[in-house]
């Protein structure tokens, strides 16, 4: 005769392996998997960083990726001129430099190359192909349910992820923002978001309207000058472009050497000064700074600087048209704000990317209406019930890294406390079995 022991959900769970995606629970068209350790949501810079931060801590995991590869933004969504804004040293993910033969600023395929290479050193193989549709925290069990749609086979398979810890790694530029404009539909050429655009060769010779005056729109714009083509750029609001180096040295440097002995207003008061020495009186050609320093307005609002790497020169030349915001399109042509008509051929949208994290995560307050976590850096990668962020924190590779680090070393400790206790546990409960018999 012995006495029957009833099992909690931490008990149940305990009796589980880390398992492949059949050992739980599957079907023709449905499986369910516990997963030993967290589910990570994204497979780009930031996911990377957190796989590759728990194989050091020895915690099991899995990454989940809606694309067919690695760093999809980086591999599918970028033109090919792009380079990284910021010298190497700052952007290399945890415990995995750069290779010291890359340049200072490394090429977009030299920046995929090194992803590809950090994650086959880690060895992290994500799920591909498999689409988040929902993640809910289950209060009466204490774990995450995470809803997926596989595509790696002939037939969709629905696969739900049963877990402690969920890692939200999709990062603030998942989904393309394409604003409404009046008319956009009678507009006879074609339309692109700058994710699709590639290079200017498709466009030589073409009237192209670049809607948006960021990083990327300064960039379609001075590559549409490379291949001969005439860009219009559309400015409608204020916007900050510094010099990328001062004084021979990465401005992105300089100001965070700076910010070590200064306010971040006085640090901001140095970088305009550099500027207006280096560039001059940028509002004449159509081009007026905000009221915040970038600095400021990048901490406030999220908005990025522009760090020029020529384009500048070809707004002063005349090359790139700097014009004011639209009022409406028609059959080949867009109306300005300011009452002009402008013939054109193409339209590209540099209008930007949001979180979509949103239309996912359920029922959660840690992040805010646009999908970013309403606590600021540095306080912004951890949330309640095993909930995490990484890739939020406005502050590029960087501060994505020391999310990750964060993240890693918070999951570790307590996987390896609930392991020590799972086991323990169900130790004690086999001796009492073996007792009673």
């Amino acid at each position: 005769m012995y006495t029957a022991t009833s099992l909690n959900s931490s008990d149940l769970l305990a009796m589980f392996q880390t398992p492949t995606r059949e050992d739980f629970f599957f079907s023709s068209s449905r499986r369910c998997i516990w997963v030993n350790g967290p589910v990570i949501v994204g497979a780009g810079p930031s996911g990377l960083a957190v796989g590759a931060c728990l194989k050091r801590q020895g915690v099991p995991f899995i990454v989940l990726e809606r694309a067919n590869c690695i760093a999809s933004l980086w591999q599918n969504r970028t033109y090919d001129r792009l380079k990284l804004h910021l010298p190497k040293r700052f952007c290399q993910l945890p415990n995995f430099p750069f290779p010291e033969e890359f340049p200072e600023y490394p090429s977009k395929f030299q920046f995929i190359t090194y992803l590809e290479a950090y994650a086959r050193h880690f060895d992290i193989s994500p799920n591909f192909n498999e689409t988040v549709q929902s993640a809910k925290y289950d209060e009466t069990f204490g774990l995450w349910r995470v809803q997926t749609v596989s595509n790696i086979g002939p037939v969709p398979v629905e696969i739900e992820y049963v877990c402690r810890w969920l890692v939200v790694a999709t990062g603030e530029n998942a989904e393309k923002v394409v604003p409404e404009f009046e008319g956009l539909e009678k507009f006879s050429g074609d339309v692109s978001h700058a994710c699709d655009y590639k290079s200017g060769e498709s466009y030589r010779g073409k009237r192209v309207l670049v809607v948006g005056c960021g990083n990327s729109g300064m960039e379609v714009s001075l590559d549409l000058c490379n291949h001969n083509s005439n860009p219009s750029m559309v400015v409608r609001s204020s916007v900050h472009v510094l010099p990328r180096e001062i004084l021979g040295r990465s401005t992105f440097e300089l100001a965070a050497t700076l910010m070590k002995w200064m306010s971040l207003r006085m640090v901001d008061r140095v970088l305009l000064a550099a500027a207006r020495v280096m560039q001059g009186n940028l509002q004449k050609y159509g081009l007026k700074r905000p009221s915040l320093g970038p600095l400021e307005l990048k901490n406030v609002e999220g908005k990025t600087p522009v760090l020029d790497i020529g384009a500048l020169a070809k707004v002063r030349s005349g090359e790139i048209k700097v014009v004011p915001g639209i009022k409406k399109f028609s059959s080949g042509k867009v109306e300005l704000v300011d009452g002009r008509i402008l013939e054109i051929d193409s339209v590209i949208l540099a209008t930007g990317y949001r979180s979509n994290v949103p239309s996912w995560l359920k029922e959660n307050d840690f992040f805010s209406e646009d999908g970013i976590p309403k606590n600021p850096f540095p306080n912004g990668w951890k949330g309640k019930a095993g909930l995490y962020a990484v890739g939020f924190t406005r502050k590029g590779l960087s501060g994505a890294s020391l999310d990750a680090i964060s993240v890693a070393m918070d999951v570790a400790k307590n996987w390896k406390e609930e392991t020590k206790q799972k086991k323990t546990t169900m130790a004690a409960k086999h001796r009492r079995c073996i007792s009673h018999f």
